[in-house]
């Protein structure tokens, strides 16, 4: 699990994050969301040990990720955005290298994890292969392969798809669904539509600040202000338009590209009556009106819409400095 209390960062007298308060339980796929300059890569820095909070604490998997370090990373599997791989190393030997790294001691289990690694990142036929000499893709796999090899209980992944085509962008969606019944997983993304797809929950971030957290279906009925009908008739349309304008309850009405209506309604009252008897009597022909949700992308559009601050956090080009500090430390263990 995760649990993040009261969590401040601060770069020089600029809080990258503030009072973060959110947690996520086994079993459970929390997307996390935000505009750039947000806080995420902040917050799953602090998450994965690698930069201490100002303020505030993150428990994972039970452990205080920097008074019990060492024993939080072992329980992390992490994906950074850019993963540090070592271009001269196989992917055999790289996989190796960081099951070690991660207290995997015993040879014969190593191998055994390495092995159920490449295969679930569909990696088998490319162990041999030189990281350096791999397309983006194949290494975008790679990195989420380090993140399973050592089998964590908390993963925590940053924008996992990215670079890859659309085969293995479903592949590794349906991945991370069967690797979220078992484990935490906690996704960065900026593919609104990959969130709606993979995560249980959401919690969205912007300016430093946790602006929502919850289920998706929870959020649209929250901030759904309007209820919104789609509405497609059967006959020439002229006149529909300025008929519908005039009943109660309806707000605004649009065409859409099917040759169909988009109407936004009040939740004060429900018109759906008076729209379909308009129809009906305006001989029009009704042959579907059926309410909808927000989409994600409404959703975050409506939570995000002030303007958005200058990026504070560090550049992704030193991630792998600190990733390269991390092994090290733990080497020396």
């Amino acid at each position: 699990m995760i649990e993040v209390r009261g969590l401040t960062k601060y770069y020089a007298d600029y809080p990258a994050i503030q009072d973060l308060n959110f947690h996520a339980e086994p079993g459970e796929i929390v997307g996390f969301l935000g505009p750039n300059g947000a806080g995420k890569t902040t917050t799953m820095r602090i998450l994965t040990g690698y930069m201490p909070p100002s303020e505030g604490t993150a428990i994972v998997a039970g452990y205080d990720v920097f008074k019990q370090s060492l024993e939080a990373r072992r329980h992390i599997g992490y994906m950074p955005e850019t993963v540090p791989l070592y271009n001269e190393m196989t992917v055999w030997d790289y996989l190796d290298y960081m099951a070690r790294l991660r207290g995997v001691r015993n040879a014969d289990q190593r191998e055994e994890q390495i092995e159920e690694a490449l295969e679930l990142c569909n990696l088998t036929d490319r162990a041999d292969s030189v990281i350096g000499h791999l397309s983006k893709g194949y290494r975008q796999r790679v990195g989420l392969a380090q993140a399973l090899v050592h089998k964590p209980t908390v993963l925590i992944l940053d924008e996992p798809t990215i670079g890859l085509d659309p085969r293995q962008v479903r592949e590794v969606r349906e991945l991370i669904r069967g690797l979220g019944r078992e484990r935490t997983v906690l996704l960065s993304t900026h593919i609104l539509s990959e969130a709606s797809q993979v995560c249980n929950r959401i919690v969205v971030i912007n300016k430093g600040r946790i602006v929502a957290e919850d289920m998706l279906e929870r959020l649209t009925a929250t901030l759904g202000e309007t209820r919104r009908v789609l509405l497609r008739v059967q006959k020439d349309s002229r006149g529909l338009v300025e008929a519908l304008q005039q009943i109660h309850h309806v707000l605004a009405v649009r065409p859409t590209e099917d040759g169909g209506y988009e109407l936004d309604t009040s939740r004060d009252g429900d018109p759906r009556p008076a729209i379909a008897d308009t129809v009906v009597r305006g001989g029009w022909g009704l042959l579907e009106m059926r309410t909808a949700d927000l989409s994600l992308e409404e959703i975050f559009l409506r939570l995000t819409m002030e303007t958005e601050v200058p990026e504070a956090e560090m550049e992704a080009g030193e991630e792998s400095e600190e990733y390269v500090e991390v092994e090290e430390e733990v080497e020396e263990e």
